[in-house]
């Protein structure tokens, strides 16, 4: 349980700091563990690189300040950690396929990178009722993407197969 809450404080200390400098030693520090294994353990976990996620976070919420204030697109740029508006909107379009002047008009759609969250989930806790049952043997048949469970011996199974599907292309025939 102290794994899940030191990831919790980590994810806090990336959200308190999207506006500014994110050490990544101090992330490793609030976890309580490694730089790499941090890193080894967000990609694991979230299923995208901390670096990627950083990016996208910020690029998600300089899309909400291009919506809802009037700030000038370099002052959002340098707000969010990048040095020019070129490197800035490169990297806004590859996110949001739409420029950041483009961001502003209404009705634009534009791409989230939600906060993660942890949640504990335990599978398994419930007891499970069983009993082994023996059958008959069985062979499976494939034919054209179709299978066909028969009972019986392959060569049955293979006749059985071939009926049907002469049936099938009879019936067919009928509706052509």
């Amino acid at each position: 349980m102290d794994n899940l809450e030191n990831m919790k404080r980590a994810i806090d200390y990336i959200e308190e700091n999207l506006v500014g400098e994110i050490e990544y030693p101090k992330i490793a520090q609030i976890a309580l563990c490694s730089q790499y294994h941090f890193k080894r353990m967000f990609v694991f976990l979230i299923g995208i690189p901390l670096s990627e996620y950083i990016r996208r976070r910020r690029l998600t919420m300089a899309a909400l300040d291009l919506q809802n204030t009037d700030d000038k697109v370099i002052d959002i740029a340098v707000k969010y950690g990048y040095s020019s508006a070129d490197a800035f909107s490169r990297a806004f379009q590859g996110m949001h396929a739409v420029t950041p002047s483009q961001a502003r008009k209404k009705d634009v759609r534009l791409k989230v990178q939600p906060r993660v969250s942890f949640a504990l989930s335990l599978k398994g806790v419930i007891e499970m009722n069983y009993r082994i049952v023996e059958k008959k043997s069985f062979f499976d048949c494939w034919y054209k993407g179709t299978v066909f469970l028969c009972r019986g011996s392959r060569r049955k199974c293979w006749e059985n197969v071939e009926q049907c599907f002469r049936e099938i292309d009879g019936e067919a025939a009928a509706f052509s």
